[in-house]
């Protein structure tokens, strides 16, 4: 039995202003967090939500995941773009080549994303939300794929990638060099069992599969604190 990806994480210092920009830009629904936050809902049935909670810690380099959005042309893409930036967005450099088709911006907290260029096959029918691009390992990919029960849509080249069996977004992992950690990830993902799971049964099979548990002194009943094998953090919940 897998748990499955409950929800996508934002740390933010305005929870509810970053959550305005992101649902005016993605067209989504906003609901109140039992977290204390605000929380995008899914857009169909292979969807995640997308989570917005406080934090008092600024935004320190660059984050080690972003969003990929898809574009059907030019005109769409240059729209996503116009979008983002009367919502708050702006331009932000990477290191990007000026050859490149994508276009990396910033929501209003920093957090960087990219609008990518129509004919992307990788991300086709992936729909708007076409990637969450993490810089990873190959062996972190290998553990969500297990985790998740997501089989493995790209594997070469030490780059992973996974994808729910319906579809929907895909989740890629770039390989070395991985970049330098800048203090705590501002992303993070939240799991759950299924329904008729159990919390502490999924803990375990996580940490078989090369997990860690780091909630020692700050965790609660209904949240536990891990690691995946490349020290990024998750939340495991209870059944949902």
């Amino acid at each position: 039995m897998t748990c499955q990806l409950f929800a996508i994480n934002f740390e933010a210092g305005r929870p509810a202003g970053l959550a305005r920009f992101w649902s005016g830009l993605l067209g989504r629904e906003s609901t109140d967090d039992p977290a204390g936050g605000v929380a995008l809902l899914p857009a169909g049935d292979t969807g995640f939500r997308i989570g917005f909670l406080p934090t008092r810690q600024p935004k320190l380099g660059q984050n080690r995941m972003h969003f990929d959005l898809t574009s059907t042309s030019p005109q769409d893409q240059r729209q996503t773009v116009a979008r983002a930036l009367e919502l708050g967005g702006r331009h932000t450099d990477v290191g990007q080549r000026p050859e490149e088709g994508h276009v990396v911006l910033a929501d209003p907290e920093g957090n960087e994303f990219c609008v990518i260029e129509p004919g992307n096959d990788f991300l086709a029918g992936c729909g708007l939300v076409g990637a969450l691009a993490c810089d990873g390992s190959r062996e972190v990919g290998y553990f969500w794929s297990a985790a998740l029960g997501w089989p493995l849509v790209w594997d070469q080249d030490q780059e992973t990638a996974i994808q729910s069996p319906h579809g929907g977004t895909k989740i890629t992992w770039g390989g070395p060099p991985l970049m330098p950690w800048t203090g705590r990830q501002r992303l993070h993902f939240d799991v759950a069992p299924p329904r008729d799971g159990d919390q502490r049964a999924e803990v375990d099979r996580l940490l078989s599969l090369g997990a860690t548990r780091i909630d020692a002194g700050r965790g609660d009943a209904d949240r536990v604190v891990m690691a995946d094998p490349d020290g990024n953090e998750f939340r495991v919940l209870t059944p949902r």
